[in-house]
């Protein structure tokens, strides 16, 4: 088999739009064509990585800048990532694909606020709308939209498995993932 390609996904997107779901489907279907990947997930790297930090804007991006330095550490050693954290902030998200440089591939998850409060399995939308929750991510708190991502999904019009499917097929086009046999 020829050397593996690292690469990131960089999923950015509201909560509950839908990147854990297709990250998950992605992940599944890289590792049973044999690819080796790692998913850094925003929730597990909060618990682990950015234990402590807050919601501040500060804290946000110190915990988007540590996931950025360990997805380009696997990437630039063959290994292809998916990170799966909201990520509002595009300066942010521009100093991540700065530092990858063709290896970070946005994906653009895209849900209104309405949608995800509808999915909100947590009931966060719920605790946001009622003031509960201060800082949270679309409701009182900004999230800005990518404005050139490599791929755009569009979460309340395909179910996740279109979503991933779309995905699987520009990893394809561009070289990344060899097309199934």
């Amino acid at each position: 088999m020829a050397e593996q390609q690292g690469y990131t996904l960089w999923f950015t997107g509201l909560s509950g739009a839908g990147k854990t779901t297709i990250s998950h489907i992605v992940a599944e279907e890289l590792t049973d064509r044999g690819s080796k990947l790692e998913i850094l997930d925003g929730d597990v790297v909060r618990e682990n990585l950015s234990k402590g930090l807050g919601f501040s804007k500060e804290d946000r991006d110190t915990n988007i800048r540590r996931i950025a330095f360990v997805a380009d550490l696997l990437s630039r050693n063959g290994v292809p990532v998916i990170t799966a954290a909201i990520s509002p902030y595009r300066e942010i998200r521009d100093e991540a694909r700065e530092m990858m440089g063709d290896r970070f591939i946005e994906v653009y998850i895209e849900a209104s606020v309405d949608a995800c409060a509808e999915r909100d399995v947590k009931g966060l939308y719920e605790k946001a709308f009622a003031g509960e929750i201060k800082e949270f991510t679309g409701v009182s708190d900004p999230y800005e939209e990518p404005l050139n991502p490599e791929l755009t999904l569009k979460t309340e019009e395909e179910e996740p498995e279109e979503s991933a499917a779309k995905l699987i097929a520009y990893l394809e086009e561009k070289g990344l993932l060899a097309p199934k046999e």
